[in-house]
């Protein structure tokens, strides 16, 4: 018998997806994560210094390449998509009599079951390289490296909870909340803690943006360029006018961060981002209909959480093989001082690729459960294939 190719893999997976499901929806998310991973290996090095490691960006000592965060800073669209799969399948389970509990549970389950094996993973290397004699503050910038991350989960796992609640929110709510919160702490020099307030109601707005897009509102480009245009704006006028960072990602050593918590700038690039995508949605279903480009998608969304779980651990590993190889590697352990150090981190992100494709072929089962099992007509006879991936 034949061994099945990668096309015959793609054609499967095109004709098992139900041909009602949104498949733009689900490229959305994977590029949100994807952007996310790429971004975090082009703007963070471990730099051996004093026998330690600690995380350096690249961003502190050239400026120049602040663009790279305006690209790869993508959470807003990962928040939209939330929002709009949310606020669709509380609607789709209230109408098959699910019960918010059991519609919650299902939901949680498989964002948490991923995050579990990772702080397993590494409460046991933390342990063992402190036993070993790994300096503390080694440790310590390894695990927030793996760690931090874990913060928008937490987030968002709070926003799908209240999904009965934001569903019914407008998206100027939470971004008035916003705008009033960094009025107060940085116009009128208020507590700093009053920015933690802007962690949910930051990311809220595009969740509840993604809620509206559910119930048919954001229809027609003319809000996907308003949103893009106004976004883009008003992010312009605070970088320049009201002094806020220029970068949409935290910088380590800098004082003001743009993520750390959430400012009213980054909520209006993340409007922009919204809007970009909303515009994207043609295009995307276009080229979807291709049964590889859509088999690539739904390998990603499959394992969205474990790839995004990992790409810190990924990064990590490479560069503790070249650190025990002689260290002072280009592009892993040296100071990102210049253009040089980017070319070469650019040539290492096939190897950081290749190491998440080990973690992911190690704990991707963690996330996929017992995933749902969709028709396929095969040589005339009906079989079962997992090979959907779940909203």
């Amino acid at each position: 018998m034949r061994k099945p190719s990668l096309r015959d893999l793609a054609v499967r997976i095109d004709a098992a997806t139900p041909p009602d499901r949104d498949r733009a929806v689900d490229a959305l998310r994977a590029l949100a994560i994807l952007g996310v991973v790429l971004g975090h290996w082009m703007v963070t090095a471990l730099v051996a210094d004093s026998g330690t490691l600690h995380a350096v960006s690249p961003l502190h000592y050239m400026p120049q390449l602040v663009p790279i965060s305006w690209l790869f800073q993508t959470l807003a669209v990962f928040f939209l998509v939330g929002g709009q799969v949310g606020a669709r399948s509380y609607a789709s389970a209230r109408a098959r009599g699910i019960g918010y509990p059991r519609w919650l549970g299902a939901r949680l389950g498989r964002l948490f079951r991923p995050v579990a094996a990772v702080l397993a993973v590494w409460t046991v290397a933390a342990s063992t390289m402190l036993v070993s004699g790994v300096p503390y503050d080694t440790v310590h910038a390894l695990c927030k490296l793996v760690l931090s991350p874990l913060w928008f989960l937490l987030v968002f796992a709070v926003l799908t909870a209240a999904t009965p609640l934001i569903a019914r929110l407008h998206p100027l709510w939470p971004l008035a909340v916003v705008m009033y919160v960094d009025l107060m702490r940085l116009g009128f020099g208020g507590p700093a803690w009053l920015g933690w307030i802007n962690v949910a109601a930051g990311w809220m707005v595009p969740y509840c943006l993604g809620a509206a897009w559910s119930r048919g509102g954001l229809s027609g480009r003319t809000t996907g360029w308003a949103l893009l245009i106004g976004g883009t704006a008003a992010t312009t006028l605070l970088v320049t006018y009201a002094h806020y960072p220029a970068s949409m990602v935290g910088v380590p050593g800098d004082g003001f961060s743009n993520l750390d918590p959430p400012s009213l700038a980054v909520v209006t690039f993340g409007l922009a981002q919204c809007g970009a995508a909303l515009l994207l949605l043609g295009p995307l279903r276009r080229v979807l209909r291709r049964p590889a480009a859509w088999a690539a998608v739904a390998v990603v969304n499959l394992s969205a959480m474990t790839i995004f779980l990992w790409h810190q651990t990924s990064m990590m590993t490479v560069t503790g093989i070249g650190l025990l190889l002689g260290g002072k590697v280009p592009g892993l352990d040296m100071p990102p001082y210049d253009a040089s150090w980017v070319l070469a981190r650019l040539a290492w992100l096939p190897v950081f690729g290749l190491m998440l494709t080990v973690c992911w072929a190690t704990f991707r089962s963690y996330e996929q459960g017992r995933r749902r099992r969709s028709t396929v007509v095969r040589e005339g006879r009906p079989t079962r294939e997992s090979v959907v991936p779940r909203a």
